[in-house]
């Protein structure tokens, strides 16, 4: 069964930091680029960061830049993101996004989103 399943949100003060995790299940996880997300109740849909199939090139929206990190264990087919310094305007639901495109074929899935919130 296709599963991409995050955890780790929560509260936090700002300044603080999180750990999310997104545990991936019944695809082949290390064929795929991933991707973090995410949304808030005013905004569109947000790309935070996204780490290649192999995990050797990442790329960060530059509101997190210097912030996040994103990684990947393929071995335990687990993408995670570090957030440091967190402000009260990373406060959204993440959600973990799998993505791979061969020929004409995308492949897209998406985790049911964990909810961060950046409070005082």
């Amino acid at each position: 069964q296709l599963q991409l399943a995050e955890s780790g949100g929560g509260m936090v003060q700002p300044g603080g930091s999180l750990s999310l995790s997104c545990a991936a299940s019944g695809f082949p996880f290390s064929n795929y680029a991933m991707n973090w997300y995410r949304q808030d109740s005013r905004k569109e849909r947000e790309l935070v960061a996204s780490i290649s199939s192999a995990g050797g090139s990442t790329n960060y929206a530059d509101s997190v830049k210097g912030r996040f990190t994103i990684s990947r264990d393929n071995a335990k087919n687990t993408v995670y993101l570090q957030m440091n310094s967190l402000k009260p305007e990373d406060t959204a639901v993440y959600y973990c996004n799998a993505f791979y495109q061969v020929r004409q074929s995308t492949f897209n899935y998406w985790g049911q989103g964990t909810q961060v919130t950046v409070s005082s």
